[in-house]
């Protein structure tokens, strides 16, 4: 970590200084079922929270509760995820990855199939809690492993392969969850979601092996991981790229929240024109995440592509304030969609620089700062949710003040406590000891 009182100039990542002790002596490339595995795992959030949108209205009947009581089943599960993730993230650094992973797991495959049994609202919000509490530990996990195998390029390259695989869950989802509410009743999500998790279960089990070795881990126990988690909050430059991210997913939950009523009540698209942009807005994500992992990583520095991402998504949340404002009189559909195109692709170059940037300082304690990398994000993404319907479902404008802000201030945190002109040799990414094996 960074000391107290070290200049500035000599802020160099933790790995640059360990990288020599952290590094394994052999190094061979992850393997295709792994990273899928690894891709499944951080597909899990979407699924959990997507895959379950479409039964509402049947979930609220079936329960004979009120929308508002149904509606808690989201947002428990949100914030289970975001809890999860501070026990799980500590736990892994303490007992390795894959025991805590395995234990989540099968705790999450339990979780789902008693949702599928759930007599109450009651019990269905509970159960979606343990849920959200078990599922975060593919989230938290996944990532830690891929800090524990990767370093610099390579980690950029691998988080941008597996944008490529989660990315792909948001869009597919809600279709599975429609499908699936044509066959069954919204019990019959949870069966799926159940088979999914004993499926990935298996798989962790039989193809990812313990990344951690004994030696690289805590001993500690609650007062190590509280010092711990105080040290990388300490860290200027690691607490800013994990501000920075989770502004920027801020963003893209403003978008997600709001988009629905955007595009169907303001613009009066159909629901099939809303998952059509969806859809293309989703693959633009995904396409830029692969041009930035395919092309630009190990090319242009790790930061120039982050500063370059975040002033794409502030210039596009401008134009769509000034155009929900009415600044360029009445604009059609199609003006809104391209401004949520570009701002939804950006992501792409924004997310897999963050995770990388914040990981490559804490090669010590990767559970504990993936933790905190995915609680701030979820926090950060719920705050943003409600409040681009503060002003009702007719107007735009308070999604895109609300995108603004989140890439104004990311684009603060990323200039004021990153400050990458500052570091020697970083934000090229480029680091000791480059590894890539499993």
């Amino acid at each position: 970590m960074t000391e107290p009182g070290a200049a500035e100039t000599q802020d160099l990542p933790p790995i640059a200084e360990r990288g020599a002790a952290a590094a394994p002596a052999a190094s061979r490339r992850t393997s295709l079922l792994v990273t899928l595995v690894l891709g499944g795992l951080t597909a899990v959030p979407p699924l959990s929270m997507d895959m379950y949108l479409p039964a509402l209205p049947q979930v609220t009947a079936a329960l004979h509760s009120p929308a508002a009581t149904v509606q808690l089943t989201l947002t428990t599960c949100l914030a289970g995820m975001a809890l999860g993730q501070m026990i799980v993230g500590p736990m892994s650094d303490k007992w390795g990855r894959r025991r805590p992973l395995l234990a989540g797991m099968v705790i999450y495959v339990l979780a789902t199939a008693l949702c599928a049994l759930a007599t109450s609202a009651e019990l269905l919000i509970a159960f979606r809690l343990l849920q959200g509490l078990a599922g975060a530990a593919g989230i938290v996990i996944a990532r830690a492993v891929v800090r524990d195998l990767y370093d610099g390029v390579a980690m950029a390259r691998f988080f941008s392969t597996l944008m490529l695989i989660s990315g792909v869950a948001p869009v597919v989802a809600p279709l599975i969850g429609g499908q699936i509410l044509r066959l069954t009743d919204w019990r019959g999500v949870f069966v799926v979601l159940t088979a999914v998790g004993v499926a990935l279960t298996l798989l962790v089990w039989r193809t990812l092996h313990e990344t951690l070795p004994p030696e690289r881990r805590h001993s500690g126990g609650l007062g190590q991981t509280l010092r711990t988690m105080r040290d990388l909050l300490a860290d200027r430059v690691f607490s800013g790229y994990a501000l920075v991210g989770a502004f920027a997913f801020a963003a893209l939950f403003a978008y997600i929240s709001a988009s629905p009523f955007v595009v169907q009540e303001i613009y009066g698209a159909s629901p099939q024109t809303f998952g059509l942009l969806f859809g293309i807005n989703s693959v633009g994500l995904v396409a830029v995440g692969q041009i930035n992992g395919k092309l630009l990583v190990g090319r242009v520095g790790l930061d120039k592509v982050l500063g370059t991402g975040l002033a794409v998504i502030a210039l596009a949340a401008t134009a769509l304030l000034l155009m929900s404002a009415g600044v360029f009189g009445h604009v059609g559909l199609v003006p809104t969609a391209a401004g949520l195109f570009v701002l939804m692709a950006a992501m792409g170059l924004v997310m897999p620089s963050t995770n990388t940037l914040a990981l490559l300082r804490t090669p010590h304690a990767a559970g504990s700062a993936s933790a905190l990398l995915g609680t701030s994000t979820f926090l950060l993404g719920s705050v943003a949710s409600p409040l681009v319907g503060i002003a009702g479902e007719r107007t735009a404008v308070p999604m895109a003040l609300v995108q603004l802000s989140c890439a104004v201030l990311a684009l603060v945190c990323f200039l004021g406590m990153c400050r990458p002109w500052q570091r020697r040799g970083e934000s090229n990414g480029s680091t000791a000891g480059e590894r890539t094996r499993l």
